[in-house]
C-alpha cells in the first residue's frame, strides 16, 4: 500500500473518530452544550489541518459553525469531507487545448 493510500484512509479513521467526538455532545443532555463551546473551535483547527488549501478552510468554517448551532452535531462534516475530497473531486485538472 503506497503512502498516499495510507494516508487516505488514515484520514477516513480520523474523521469516523471526530464526527463520533462531535455526536457524543449531541446524546448527553446537559454537558453537550459546554462540550460544543470547546469542541467547535477545535474541530474547525483539526478540519483545516486535516484538509489543506481552500477544501481545509471552507470545511473547517462549516465545522466550526456546525458544531457551534445547536441540533446540528449529527452531521458528519469530517466524513463528508472525507468524501468530496478523495471520491468527488477530481484528482486532476482538466485543460482545455485548442
Amino acid at each position: 500500500m503506497t503512502s498516499i493510500t495510507k494516508n487516505k484512509y488514515l484520514k477516513l479513521i480520523l474523521s469516523l473518530i471526530f464526527d463520533a467526538i462531535g455526536y457524543v455532545s449531541f446524546l448527553i443532555p446537559g454537558i453537550g452544550e459546554f462540550s460544543d463551546i470547546v469542541w467547535a473551535p477545535l474541530s474547525g483547527w483539526l478540519m483545516t489541518r486535516m484538509y489543506e488549501g481552500r477544501t481545509g478552510q471552507i470545511a473547517g468554517a462549516v465545522s466550526f459553525i456546525e458544531e457551534l448551532l445547536p441540533g446540528l452535531d449529527i452531521i458528519p462534516t469530517f466524513t463528508l469531507t472525507w468524501i468530496y475530497t478523495y471520491l468527488i473531486k477530481p484528482s486532476h485538472k482538466v485543460t482545455n487545448r485548442p
